[in-house]
């Protein structure tokens, strides 16, 4: 069965292409909220695929683009190649990829930065700008200028080495915070682009919304529900900010919250707490408490379900709404939903497997 999909590897600054190589055995994901990956192996049956393969595949260097026919499915960076070759001198070179996203984790931050009163997404503009201007550091993140109307005081410590990856979630996880990702796809011109994507308080997609049905077109599905991160009492802690060292030191602390309703309403103490150790503002460190508390007393619960792959299911779909409809003996009455999808793992068709994508699921709001 021949794939339909091309893998593209290409230098990760320039974008030139380097190759096109076969890749078997491919798992793709794709989140809002959480670095993608691939993984797969390519396969080196001869001397000529080996030259080839030893030029393209670069760990650390080497960007990665998935193609299904004109449209763009996947980009990333390949970070990892193992070289393996069997018992009978078969060889062949696994790779390990992350969506473009994971550069971010890679780069630290050192220069000390400081906004006042600034749009949250220009803050995070700015910190993928203090990347890229860096010699070797422009790998061709672009951006759109849309404000959230949230204005932010923040002060980045060179001290602290963070990652901008990193901060960038600290800046998300606040209280009125937003959500992020790098989206892959081709622009009207047939450009390949990595577009970082900010949503306020959510990134939405199209305004178009799918019917999956189980049974029907839903093949299977998981719906967990776990407890074990519920907490309704919070306090979160900050940086210790006594600079006398001839005295104790301690951080500062939020106030401890309490969801009073749900304890009226039976449910027992559960308490859980988080560290802000870089956060040294004490209004700062309340709005994460606050975020972190409402997080935490209603923990989401990411339901999954597979669908064979359709012209109506594609990577697009990351920040839609779907309407779930399920009926089976856990739901003698039909489930009746709707979902945002927030990330998909794509199957490409192997043989004897269809192509197949498992959907993560949250409440539509």
């Amino acid at each position: 069965m021949q794939s339909p999909y091309r893998f593209l590897f290409t230098d990760l600054r320039s974008d030139q292409p380097i190759d096109v190589l076969p890749v078997q055995g491919v798992t793709l994901d794709d989140y809002i909220g959480k670095v993608g990956r691939l993984t797969g192996t390519v396969p080196v049956p001869n001397r000529e695929i080996a030259e080839r393969a030893r030029r393209a595949l670069v760990p650390g260097r080497t960007g990665v683009w998935v193609e299904r026919g004109r449209d763009i499915w996947w980009g990333g960076i390949l970070w990892t190649l193992r070289l393996a070759s069997d018992a009978r001198g078969f060889l062949s070179a696994q790779i390990q990829c992350g969506g473009w996203e994971s550069y971010l984790y890679r780069r630290l931050l050192l220069d000390t930065q400081v906004a006042q009163q600034v749009d949250q997404f220009d803050i995070v503009r700015g910190l993928v700008d203090y990347a890229q201007s860096t010699r070797g550091g422009n790998i061709g993140l672009t951006y759109d200028p849309d404000v959230s109307g949230v204005t932010r005081d923040r002060t980045f410590s060179r001290y602290d080495l963070p990652t901008i990856g990193d901060l960038i979630d600290q800046l998300a996880a606040v209280e009125r915070g937003f959500e992020w990702r790098v989206a892959s796809y081709r622009d009207t011109s047939g450009r390949r682009v990595k577009r970082l994507m900010l949503g306020h308080p959510i990134i939405r997609g199209g305004p178009t919304e799918i019917v999956l049905d189980h049974p029907g077109p839903v093949l299977s599905y998981t719906w967990p529900h776990d407890a074990s991160a519920l907490a309704n009492g919070w306090q979160s802690r900050g940086a210790s900010i006594n600079k006398n060292q001839a005295v104790d030191s301690f951080p500062i602390m939020s106030p401890v919250l309490v969801a009073d309703d749900d304890i009226t309403a039976g449910w027992p103490r559960l308490d859980g707490s988080s560290d802000h150790t870089t956060v040294e503002l004490q209004g700062t460190l309340d709005a994460h408490a606050r975020a972190d508390a409402a997080a935490a007393r209603r923990p989401v619960q990411i339901p999954e379900v597979e669908v064979l792959l359709g012209d109506n299911i594609t990577p697009a779909l990351l920040g839609s709404t779907i309407r779930l409809r399920v009926r089976d003996l856990w739901h003698p009455t039909v489930l009746d939903s709707r979902y945002r999808v927030v990330g998909m793992s794509i199957s490409p068709p192997e043989r004897g497997r269809p192509e197949t994508a498992r959907l993560y699921l949250e409440v539509a709001t």
